[in-house]
């Protein structure tokens, strides 16, 4: 009751609620969920968005409400996002209590309802855990057993499916069942199969695939068989006797047959393992391990063998062989010296290493063999014996340079292996003396200089040595030798430490006499060394630092001078100090205060000689300690358009250098490799290539190092061109009803004026209102009319790259119209029950339309064999026809009822059904334009009696002597076009309908169109139509020329008439009672052949022709055999006699015609105009014309064209050429004089 009163309004409150009502929309979903299936650990967004929101948004989950706010308190992963009106469902990585129900809800409001959005499910897929197998893995299997294999794949949603492989062929008689998971909605899948283990499955393999939606690849576990049985013994192939040479090459083969897995064979060597590697073959069920062992001493007397087992064999099984080696020996050494001077003893030693057996020593000096020698033998390695042989001897000048050679011979190996020397005798040097500069001389330091060492005598010829103050001196060239003289030359470039310094050349050579001589310089030379040195050890902005540059020894003194860049600075200098190499040194000091700017700076200290005119420069860099310092020049805002490189830069400086650098893009740190699109240069710049629009956004740039931390932003900016949907498409609304077209473009920039909307239709309508709300686009049209119904375009454009566009339907819902003019309302057939009518009609409407017939106000049963009932739809043109078989002039012919409905509304439609007749008269017969000879008319065809029916237009002027009649074609056409017209005259026009029983009267109750043509333009004494050049684009002179020719075959044109008239005469005069006879037969027969009338009412009242299908029309209907013009010679000017003359073959030429061309100077004005003389034998006729007449385009036509320089023919010009050709060959079947006379050919 509380409800009811709250309703009960007063008269005076309620203008109020109306107008509040007026003015607050009904909340409705723009956007609704749907159902939504995402994997487990990704991001779930249920869209909602809503229109003219005024209550509260909320989502519920299986029921429970998850709350108004965005954050959603209480669930943590869950959030509402998006912009104004939208209330987008956010669910970051998805786990299964997500797996649930979702709606959306707007909450009532004092100006709206509460909408809920229809019920979606959010569904969670899990992946299944890798897979299992249940049975022990370890343990091997045994041929002939049989095994159960089992494989569970356990927690998918949904459950998995297992296929079980063995190396990859599917094995059958799997058994697969369910069990519950670990949580509830999960899904445990087992299969499980019985196999016999086989030899031949040893090392093959199980796999278990497990799958589901939520994998793109099945998870697996894959299990290899194992199957053992043990190997025979083995035997060695290759080893045929005991005794070998060191070095050579053994190849033996041992084989061991059977086992599995086939046996493991090794070779050994006195226990130690030579060879594991072994071989199986298959087919020969064996294993092979093949030896190749090149024999060396340590093999002597080994005992070399095979061993065969497997997992199965009780101890391993093996074969042994015994071998001796001959080898020489390894090594003979030849020890004591070779150098000896003269008259001394040499001892020397030969020893030959192991051999076996052991070798004889003998000694060669030169040619004579050395006999005082003592010879020892031991126990060597390898079960061989060594040999060592002494020998002494006093050493002569003489056998200086012989050879001394050793010699040892193996009698069991044949070898003989020697070690040779030379044999050398020293003794001294002779005389030494230097080539250098006088002493007191001074010398430049840089200047080169050369001292030259020579010495004579010794053997072998003495070695030079340099020496610079008693070290060697490194500077000196290879020593020479000339005819017993040895040279060296010490190549000086001199230097501070040249100043007094003693050069001495030493002269000895193994005889260990050395004899030297010396030589001094005097050198002049700038401050050997600078430094600058600080005294605080660290240097920070702020500071004061005193710098103390050292200038070292020079000679003569050098003077101190300080600089930075461009400033120079006098520091405080001490006295000199005497210094190294006879010079002095210098000390000056400098204090400077610190900034950052100072760091990196150079500070020059130059010590300067006046002597030398030359100085020494150094420098000490600063090193100043400041925090991270962003340069002023730093951008703060970079744009770049997408898919192209974007660099941010980074200007920053700070000592000790950025230890690090961190990026920061909306409040996430930019780490190096996770995006391959992000690099980093040098100078920490960052560059992002490919950029899209999710780059976009402020950066946040954080620079630390040990002074502290700094941090600056830089903008990203991302342009990019446009996309554009449409939000709803098709849209529907009612006729007179307010529609909304929304499109959304995805852009950067948004700007004023991006859209633009367009009506894609052909005719001019309102297009409504325009409202950009930031990246939508609203276009609202009020009161809806059936002309607003079609294609919109949005357009959106931003000047980035080329706009974009989405096109929108626009349905216009309204209630069926059905066409009522006179053409359909009436229907005719023969009463005789022999035909059949067809009773259209036709609707416009949406939705769609249905049809009801009633007869005589009673609905039609259309199980009626007689009725039959189809429909057709064509866009919102809905056709009903109803046939009427056998049609009975007395239980037909009546009113029959067309009902068209749908949602919106109905229409009726009483068509009557009649008896066929002639057609009834046209109407709305008007002008549409006039020109100086051309004038074109239109009208509204009526009812054609049931038959097809043409149109006639007849006309007449004051000086005319009768009327004019002019036959319109096509036969269906309502417009049409009247040339050879008069300027500036006044015609008086009619027209009326035809058909094969009679004619109608003359259209709106015979009255009259009375028009004047216009008046032509006459420039430069010329007469033209509108321009002073040819319809061509020919030149004056060329249209004069034109003129000339076209008057000649005029006159030619005249006589060919006369002609063709008196034998015209002759003809009628001989067939004038056959053709009376035959005229009456075809009429009749035509009369009788309308048997079924089809389209029987195709016009709307006042519905105006189609200005396409009206350029389609032929271009010339005076060439046509059935459009002609009619004269009357009776001097009441009657409407019923008229003379009809055939025309036989006659088909002239058909083709567009511009206006430019008509108005040449010696054509007549009614060029076009066929006075209906007498015409002679048809035959003289064309003779006459084809002889006359030159092969031009006619210069007339029936509706206007604009010219074009390129082509004056119309683009439906060869469309009306094959048209009419098509209905004259039709016509020349049947000649003109063997039809009824009513129904001949029509002259031209």
């Amino acid at each position: 009751m509380e409800f009811a009163s709250a309703w009960i309004l007063s008269a005076s409150t309620l203008p109020f609620l109306c107008f509040f009502w007026g003015t607050h929309a009904q909340q409705a979903f723009r956007t609704e969920p749907r159902n939504l299936t995402v994997q487990m650990g990704a991001t779930a967004v249920l869209k909602c968005e809503v229109l003219r929101a005024s209550g509260i948004v909320q989502w519920a989950k299986d029921g429970l409400l998850l709350g108004p706010q965005r954050s959603l308190p209480g669930f943590p992963r869950y959030s509402m996002i998006g912009k104004r009106g939208q209330y987008h469902l956010r669910i970051e990585i998805a786990q299964l209590e997500d797996d649930a129900f979702f709606e959306c809800q707007a909450g009532q409001s004092e100006s709206s309802d509460a909408i809920v959005s229809s019920l979606v499910f959010l569904t969670v897929q899990i992946p299944p855990l890798k897979p299992y197998f249940t049975m022990d893995l370890t343990t091997p299997w045994v041929a002939g057993k049989k095994y159960l294999v089992e494989c569970v794949a356990p927690d998918a949603k949904p459950e998995a499916d297992i296929s079980l492989y063995k190396d990859g062929v599917d094995l059958t008689g799997v058994m697969s069942f369910t069990t519950s998971g670990s949580k509830d909605k999960l899904l445990n899948t087992h299969a499980e199969v019985t196999i016999t283990a086989l030899r031949s499955d040893h090392g093959r393999e199980l796999t278990c695939h497990a799958n589901n939606e939520a994998v793109s690849q099945p998870v697996m576990t894959t299990l290899t068989m194992n199957v053992y049985y043990p190997p025979e013994p083995p035997y060695i192939i290759g080893l045929d006797r005991d005794e070998f040479k060191a070095g050579r090459l053994l190849v033996l083969e041992c084989v061991s047959h059977g086992g599995n897995p086939l046996a493991t064979l090794q070779w050994t060597k006195e226990d130690e393992v030579l060879s594991t590697t072994w071989g199986e073959e298959v087919m020969g069920q064996k294993s092979r391990n093949i030896l190749r062992l090149k024999i060396t001493p340590a093999d002597n007397q080994a005992e070399l063998s095979c061993e065969s087992a497997n997992i199965v064999s009780l101890s391993p099984l093996s074969i042994t062989h015994k071998i001796t080696v001959f080898f020489d020996p390894e090594e003979l050494t030849l020890s004591g010296s070779l150098e000896a001077v003269e008259g001394q003893e040499l001892n020397l030693s030969c020893h030959a290493s192991s051999s076996n057996p052991p070798v004889t020593i003998r000694w060669w000096l030169g040619y004579k063999e050395l006999n005082n020698t003592i010879v020892k033998m031991e126990e060597g390695e390898n079960g061989g014996m060594t040999t060592t042989s002494n020998v002494i001897h006093r050493v002569s000048r003489e056998e200086n340079g012989l050879r001394l050679i050793c010699e040892a011979f193996n009698n069991g190996t044949h070898f003989s292996k020697i070690q040779a020397a030379k044999l050398t005798v020293y003794y001294p040097p002779q005389k030494v003396f230097i080539d250098s500069p006088p002493e007191d001389v001074p010398l430049r330091a840089g200047t080169s200089v050369l001292l030259v060492c020579h010495s004579t005598g010794g053997n072998p010829p003495a070695k030079l040595t340099w020496f610079k103050n008693e070290k060697g001196a490194s500077n000196a060239q290879p020593q020479t030798t000339s005819h017993m003289v040895v040279t060296r030359v010490l190549n000086l470039l001199l230097t501070a430490s040249d100043n007094q310094a003693v050069y001495r050349c030493d002269a000895t050579n193994e005889a260990k006499t050395t004899i030297s001589a010396q030589t001094k310089l005097l050198v002049h030379f700038t401050a050997v060394s600078m430094k600058i040195t600080a005294k605080e050890e660290v240097l920070r902005q702020g500071q004061e630092v005193k710098l103390e540059c050292f200038s070292g020894s020079s000679n003569p003194k050098s003077d101190v001078f300080w600089n930075m860049g461009s400033m120079r600075f006098q520091g405080v200098e001490e006295a000199p100090k005497t210094a190294l190499f006879g010079g002095v040194s210098v000390v000056s000091r400098l204090y400077l205060n610190l900034s950052s700017h100072h760091h990196n700076q150079k500070v020059i200290c130059q010590a300067y000689s006046p002597v030398l005119e030359e100085g020494t420069n150094t420098f000490y860099q600063l090193d100043v300690l400041y925090p991270p310092e962003f340069s002023p020049k730093q951008t703060t805002e970079v744009q770049v358009v997408e898919d192209e490189a974007a660099t941010i830069p980074m200007m920053v400086s700070a000592n000790p250098e950025v230890l690090s650098c961190i990026w920061l893009h909306r409040r996430q740190t930019l780490v190096k490799g996770e995006d391959q699109r992000h690099q980093w240069s040098d100078d920490h710049s960052l560059e992002i290539r490919n950029v899209t629009r999710k780059d976009a956004g402020v950066y946040t740039i954080k620079c630390e190092n040990d002074e502290g931390v700094n941090q600056t932003t830089v903008k990203l900016d991302v342009l990019y061109a446009p996309s554009v949907k449409a939000e709803k498409d098709p849209v529907f609304v009612n006729l007179g009803g307010t529609a909304d077209l929304i499109c959304v473009a995805d852009a950067n920039p948004i700007i004023p004026g991006m859209f633009s909307w367009k009506w894609l239709g052909e005719e001019e309508v309102e297009i409504g209102e325009e409202l950009q709300e930031d990246e939508s686009s609203i276009l609202t049209i009020h009161n809806v009319t059936r002309a607003h119904a079609g294609l919109y375009q949005c357009m959106a454009s931003n000047g980035i790259a080329l706009p974009a566009s989405v096109e929108m339907q626009l349905v216009v819902q309204f209630t069926p119209k059905l066409r009522k003019g006179h053409q359909w309302r009436k229907v005719a057939s023969r009463g005789d029950g022999t035909t059949t009518a067809e009773l259209v009609c036709q609707a416009e409407g949406i939705p769609r339309v249905d049809f009801t017939w009633e007869k005589k106000g009673m609905l039609i049963d259309l199980a009626n064999p007689r009725y039959e009932e189809r429909t057709a739809r064509e866009g919102y043109f809905h056709t009903s026809t109803l046939r009427v078989v056998n049609v009975s002039a007395i239980l037909d012919y009546a009113f029959f009822s067309c009902t068209a409905r749908n949602s919106l509304g109905d229409d009726k439609l009483d068509i009557q059904l009649v008896s066929t007749n002639h057609p009834d008269p046209p109407s709305s017969f008007g002008l549409v334009s006039v020109t100086h000879d051309s004038v074109t008319l239109e009208w509204i065809p009526g009812f054609n009696g049931g038959l097809q029916q043409r149109f006639r237009i007849r006309y007449y002027w004051d000086q005319s002597i009768s009327f004019m009649y002019v036959d319109v074609f096509p036969l269906d056409a309502t417009t049409f076009t009247v040339t050879g017209l008069q300027p500036l005259t006044t015609y008086n026009f009619s027209v009326n309908a035809l058909n094969t029983i009679g004619e109608s009267g003359y259209a709106d109750n015979g009255a009259v169109l009375t028009i004047t043509t216009a008046g032509k333009v006459e420039l430069d004494g010329d007469l033209l139509d509108d321009k002073t050049v040819a319809p061509s684009g020919l030149p004056t002179h060329l249209t004069v020329a034109f003129t000339v020719v076209f008057g000649v075959l005029l006159v030619l044109n005249s006589l060919g008439w006369f002609f063709g008239r008196k034998w015209k005469n002759r003809r009628d005069k001989t067939k004038a009672e056959r053709d009376s006879a035959v005229n009456r037969e075809k009429s009749e027969g035509d009369v009788s052949s309308q048997s079924t009338v089809s389209n029987s009412n195709k016009y709307e009242s006042r519905e105006k022709i189609n200005t396409g299908a009206q350029r389609t029309l032929l271009t010339d209907s005076g060439s046509e055999t059935e459009n002609n013009i009619y004269e009357s010679y009776t001097a009441q000017f009657q409407e019923d006699s008229h003379y009809y003359y055939p025309t036989g073959d006659y088909k002239p030429s058909l083709g567009p015609h511009p206006e430019e061309r008509r108005g040449l100077g010696a054509i007549p004005v009614n060029f076009e105009s066929h006075l209906y003389e007498d015409v002679g034998d048809e035959r003289a006729y064309k003779d006459t014309l084809a002889s006359s007449l030159p092969s031009y385009p006619p210069f007339y036509s029936n509706h206007r064209q604009t010219p074009q320089a390129g082509d004056w023919r119309s683009p439906t010009y060869l469309q009306g050429i094959k048209r009419a050709e098509q209905v004259t060959n039709d016509q020349q079947q049947e000649r003109d004089y063997d039809l009824p006379f009513e129904l001949r050919g029509e002259l031209v």
